[in-house]
């Protein structure tokens, strides 16, 4: 099963529900490298899941840990995470300070 890294609203259990049918169980991990930055969020229906206008996006360069949970996810509920991320966001995979390899949402071509 693929394993997703969030470090932001994807943590949160009412969103978990609305957008994988269920709460995931996670542990905790890091990501090096990246800086955190925030984005604007107008879709109306990532806006009602998160309650929130606007959520971390990251960036390339220095800055510390970027902390989060690790979560292991079916195939199908990747796809479900990448229909909740808007457009700014583009889903790689990129290896976490624990060394476990897992997808992350960073901002649309801020792939190194």
């Amino acid at each position: 099963m693929p394993h997703l890294f969030s470090y932001g609203t994807l943590q949160l259990r009412d969103v978990q529900i609305a957008t994988f049918g269920r709460e995931l169980s996670g542990a905790p991990d890091a990501l090096l490298g990246w800086r955190e930055e925030h984005v604007e969020i107008t879709d109306a229906e990532v806006l009602r899941r998160s309650n929130q206008t606007h959520h971390p996006i990251l960036v390339p360069g220095e800055g510390p840990p970027i902390e989060g949970t690790v979560f292991e996810v079916s195939a199908a509920e990747l796809i479900a995470a990448d229909a909740y991320e808007v457009a700014d966001y583009e889903r790689v995979e990129m290896r976490l300070r624990s060394g476990q390899t897992a997808f992350v949402y960073v901002g649309r071509d801020q792939t190194r």
